[in-house]
């Protein structure tokens, strides 16, 4: 079963959480109720956009496609890590370590796009509220989107072919509960030098870039709202910004926190923990974050479930 002359690998080994054998059971409990959460969640979230007309705007339909990306984002490492966690098995298909790779980066680039995008239409909405609905007019929402998914994709595909064509014939051992790009170019046994330069070079673009221009948006925000001081413009603010503020401090505090400021000891377990943080636990309290601290998506709930009521 060899891949082919490049490679003598035809699985790997993923050693998963760093947690007792006596304490599989709780864990594999809690995240399975975790991911169930989180695909539940947003997809409640995906109905009541669907379902209610006075959602049907910008923010929520960045909203949607955001929610709908994080069932995918969890549902790429989730599923896997809790079967080998049921069934005490480790191994992984080489193709179906690529395949997660792929999908891995093509979502989390999704989602950092789609952030960036939301805090455009915030930074609109606060700064230029008179020209609101001719500066997001729908043929830029979905352009966003589109131009989103395409720049996800070119990322995703480029350091999918990149990573393919490295040869793996020593340890196959990966300390991670998902085929981690970082990890893999640790087990090559070629020269991961391209790979490496690519990952800097398209990490600007599909991180770094958006993060500033996030962090620009907030700043124009700030600006404009103590320019014209008030308790209700605040107030406004807070509410209108609150929920995406909060999704993309967790969002890119566990990415700095992973990539910025790697462990330096060999098994990882920081990097582990951090990475269950962004990949599980982020997704999962999306849903809880903008229903909680948003009115519109509250009265949305409390109509459906009048009218199921009635």
């Amino acid at each position: 079963m060899r891949r082919d002359n490049q490679s003598s690998v035809t699985e790997f080994l993923l050693l998963g959480l760093p947690i007792q054998p006596e304490q599989q059971g709780m864990y594999y409990a809690l995240f399975l109720g975790m991911y169930l959460t989180t695909v539940l969640g947003n997809l409640l979230i995906i109905l009541l956009i669907r379902l209610d007309s006075r959602l049907h705007t910008p923010m929520y339909f960045f909203l949607s496609h955001l929610a709908l990306t994080d069932i995918s984002f969890s549902s790429v490492t989730a599923p896997k890590m809790l079967m080998n966690m049921l069934t005490q098995t480790q191994s992984i298909s080489y193709a179906g370590c690529i395949s997660q790779v792929y999908f891995f980066l093509l979502y989390g680039d999704l989602d950092s796009f789609l952030l960036t995008s939301m805090a455009y239409d915030r930074y609109v909405a606060i700064c230029h509220p008179l020209h609101y609905t001719r500066m997001m007019r729908q043929s830029l929402c979905f352009l966003l989107v589109l131009m989103s998914w395409v720049l996800s994709f070119a990322s995703a595909l480029l350091h999918t072919l990149l990573l393919a064509r490295l040869s793996f014939c020593g340890d196959n051992t990966i300390h991670h509960f998902f085929c981690d790009l970082s990890a893999l170019l640790k087990l090559s046994s070629s020269d991961t030098t391209i790979n490496q330069l690519v990952i800097l070079t398209v990490g600007v673009v599909v991180i770094t870039l958006p993060f500033i221009c996030i962090l620009v948006s907030y700043i124009y925000i700030g600006a404009s709202v103590l320019r014209r001081p008030s308790i209700k413009g605040l107030c406004k603010a807070l509410s209108t910004c609150g929920s995406h503020l909060s999704v993309v401090s967790l969002y890119y505090g566990a990415i700095i926190g992973l990539y910025f400021f790697p462990s330096s000891n060999s098994t990882n377990d920081k990097d582990v923990i951090v990475s269950v943080l962004y990949t599980l636990v982020t997704p999962m309290l999306n849903p809880f974050i903008y229903s909680l601290r948003n009115r519109d998506m509250k009265g949305a709930l409390r109509n459906i479930l009048r009218r199921g009521t009635i």
